[in-house]
């Protein structure tokens, strides 16, 4: 029996279910950073802060210090919990079953969401608070690690079009926190009571997760007839295991670029059409943030539709390497404030004409390397190489974040 011999996904219900996973993953996470703002107005510490007049005669509310170091502790319990437990995944996989990975970890992470929806109604000190956010952040990042890189180990089971709906999944759930910023600036929703609605709806999402994946068993016809496939060599190929490192050092620098520049430096630029108008206040959320997310969700899923260049080519790691020509593209942008560089494409349509070029490849680069990765191995090492694979995605996410201080600095 051939490939075409075998049981088709129908109704594009295998593909719909990763894809329905793959949101799952990140979408709690980005639902949590878009909440920022309720965070920060709980730090608040009556005896800390003070109120401080200036040259127009206006008080300004001067930040206490949890409040002030905040997005570097949010940063750091983060990175750190997902790179551990990524790499970690890469050893346990073998010995804890599947299952209990990936379900164990989007009911951990519901549960982190049940009492944070619930805590919005608790009064807390700041420092508790502090306390009980940052370690929400570790226990999401650290079963999201392991929910990823496990779903990645799966999807590295079956043809590479199954790896698409993943990232695919992924690039949606940061459109989704992007539209919910733009929505809360245009209603003006200031009151904690009025982040309910951001936690309840990524609770929704883990249960719909997680009913897709207790679903996934009932087409075991259709995967146990992949899993025979690969057993029997159906889709077998040469031992690559070099070009498998070609494509986890690629996905690494991909997003080592990619966080390298945003949103730490991409979110500090400053319209020159938005002086004194509303498109200042949404120039950000709208060209930064809203466009990456679409544009990166879009590249992601034109993988679905064709991945050129295939996966043996040389062409492939050339871009990938290309791409590192944003990084200065964007320091030369309007970024405020700046000490060194001069500013050389100050209008807006510069940054959005990089911002769409620079998003898109990111999906859609990304997407291909994640998809190819696994093909590159033995079959039996297919769950392996996804895991890999995941750990290099986080470990470029991680060097990111470390490459964004220096950036900023030589601005």
């Amino acid at each position: 029996m051939t490939a075409r011999d075998g049981p088709q996904d129908r109704y594009k219900a295998v593909w719909l279910i990763f894809f329905i996973l793959g949101l799952g993953t990140l979408l709690p996470w980005n639902f949590f950073m878009t909440a920022r703002e309720y965070f920060i107005s709980r730090l608040a510490d009556p005896e800390e802060t003070s109120h401080v007049g200036n040259q127009t005669g206006e008080t300004t509310l001067t930040p206490s210090y949890l409040q002030s170091v905040f997005d570097n502790f949010m940063t750091l319990c983060a990175m750190v919990p997902l790179l551990i437990f990524t790499c970690l995944n890469s050893f346990i996989h073998q010995r804890i079953p599947q299952q209990i990975r990936i379900s164990g970890s989007l009911v951990a992470i519901g549960l982190v969401f049940l009492v944070t929806t619930i805590m919005v109604k608790i009064p807390m000190k700041p420092l508790p608070f502090f306390i009980f956010t940052m370690t929400s952040i570790v226990f999401i990042n650290s079963f999201g690690a392991i929910l990823q890189s496990s779903l990645f180990g799966l999807a590295g089971l079956l043809p590479a079009s199954y790896t698409a709906p993943i990232m695919s999944g992924q690039g949606l759930a940061g459109t989704f926190a992007a539209l919910a910023m733009i929505f809360s600036i245009a209603i003006g929703a200031q009151q904690p009571e009025s982040f309910i609605g951001y936690f309840t709806t990524a609770c929704v999402t883990i249960v719909l997760a997680i009913a897709s994946y207790f679903i996934l068993p009932h087409m075991v016809r259709l995967l146990s007839w992949w899993g025979r496939a690969w057993g029997r060599g159906t889709f077998a190929h040469h031992n690559t295991r070099t070009m498998l490192w070609v494509m986890a050092l690629s996905i690494c620098f991909i997003f080592t670029v990619t966080i390298g520049v945003f949103p730490a430096i991409t979110a500090k630029v400053s319209s020159v059409l938005g002086e004194g108008n509303k498109w200042g206040g949404y120039f950000i959320p709208v060209s930064c943030f809203l466009l990456f997310n679409v544009l990166d969700w879009t590249g992601r899923s034109l993988t679905a539709l064709f991945t050129w260049p295939g996966k043996d080519s040389c062409l492939l790691p050339v871009m990938v390497v290309l791409r590192v020509i944003f990084v200065p593209l964007f320091m030369l942008c309007n970024v405020k404030p700046r000490y060194y560089l001069p500013v050389l494409f100050s209008h807006d349509a510069w940054y959005i004409i990089f911002m769409i070029f620079f998003s898109i490849s990111n999906g859609y680069l990304a997407s291909l390397c994640m998809c190819f990765g696994p093909k590159k191995v033995l079959a039996h090492e297919a769950e392996t190489a996804g895991a890999v694979m995941a750990f290099f995605l986080s470990l470029g996410l991680a060097l990111g974040a470390a490459v964004s201080f220096l950036v900023r600095i030589l601005i």
